[in-house]
């Protein structure tokens, strides 16, 4: 089965006409969540049923639930967790099993709503100089001990019948400035990012989806990763990643050109997928034609990613509130 290569999202609380029959023309591989589309258990549900609906088939619905400041759902829907880095930290050695647990939760509230994936784990590399609107939300900055953790979040959400997106491929930790507003550069050596910022995603490079970074690793290409055929042979041949790549979203700042040019572009340098956030219902669907209908390799990956999606396993919830308590010493929430 082929799929338009296009993750798109809602205006609201329900999808207007215009929009089902762009969803039903364009048939978007799969659709994101934000805060504005999140209003009741129920609500959400029926939203998350006029998606699918609209395209004929289950197709995956995402958000970005990392927990701390990007979490689009809260209390009253969901709870409310530490920033990962803080998380991890307060676990020291049980660090991993403690985000398993995490995560776990995290599923199990995103599955009992009708979302099926999640934009995590982040394996990027927290540094001295790591941008704030990043350093809370990393690991660590041990690639082994990071890819450790971002492997157990991932077995957490999957368990949970929720497809894990490993993001930013390659490696946002070392960028000093913002990708929503700027484009960063980074400047390190090929040798002491492949020892590094790769590492730890090359550990994960089984995982089912990934998300690639708005940002230019100078030494390698002069073009951002997420338009650069260099940067994502790199990550199809060095890291080995062989799962569905989705760009970040295609409308942050740290891109320049038109939308429809830079999905164009995106697809053409490797992408599988375009994501497109809070974006007009005519950029929508420039953006789906830009990016047209995913090739036979890339369904093939789009395949694999959706087959991922397991039976959720059984999960004593006070049990797993229990000990994640234990291990984080009774401060867990945020």
């Amino acid at each position: 089965m082929s799929f338009g290569a296009t993750i798109l999202d809602a205006e609201g609380l329900r999808l207007t006409p215009d929009e089902t029959a762009l969803f039903r023309e364009a048939d978007p591989f799969g659709f994101i969540l934000f805060a504005r589309n999140l209003e009741t258990p129920e609500q959400i549900r029926a939203l998350c049923d006029d998606m699918r609906a609209a395209v004929g088939r289950e197709a995956p619905i995402l958000i970005d639930q990392e927990g701390g400041r990007v979490q689009r759902l809260r209390a009253p829907l969901a709870r409310v967790w530490l920033p990962p880095l803080e998380h991890v930290q307060r676990a020291g050695d049980a660090a991993a099993r403690a985000m398993y647990l995490r995560y776990r939760l995290i599923a199990h509230e995103l599955r009992a709503l009708g979302i099926d994936g999640n934009c995590a784990p982040m394996v990027d590399l927290a540094g001295p100089e790591t941008h704030d609107f990043l350093k809370n939300r990393c690991y660590g900055s041990d690639p082994a001990t990071v890819a450790a953790i971002g492997r157990a979040a991932a077995e957490g959400m999957l368990e949970g019948s929720v497809l894990p997106v490993l993001k930013h491929i390659p490696g946002h930790g070392r960028a000093t400035q913002d990708s929503h507003y700027d484009l960063p550069h980074v400047d390190a050596d090929p040798e002491a990012l492949d020892d590094t910022d790769f590492a730890a995603f090359r550990a994960l490079n089984d995982l089912p989806m990934g998300m690639t970074a708005h940002l230019v690793y100078s030494a390698i290409d002069d073009k951002p990763a997420t338009i650069s055929p260099r940067m994502m042979a790199l990550i199809r041949e060095q890291i080995g990643f062989g799962g569905l790549i989705m760009t970040d979203d295609i409308s942050m700042k740290a891109l320049s050109g038109s939308l429809a040019e830079l999905s164009a572009q995106s697809i053409a340098a490797g992408c599988d997928v375009v994501l497109l956030c809070n974006a007009t219902l005519a950029d929508r669907a420039a953006v789906a034609g830009a990016a047209g209908r995913m090739g036979p390799a890339a369904a093939a990956r789009a395949e694999a990613a959706l087959a991922a999606r397991r039976a959720p396993a059984p999960l004593d919830i006070d049990a797993a509130e229990a000990e994640l308590a234990r291990l984080m010493r009774g401060q867990v929430y945020g």
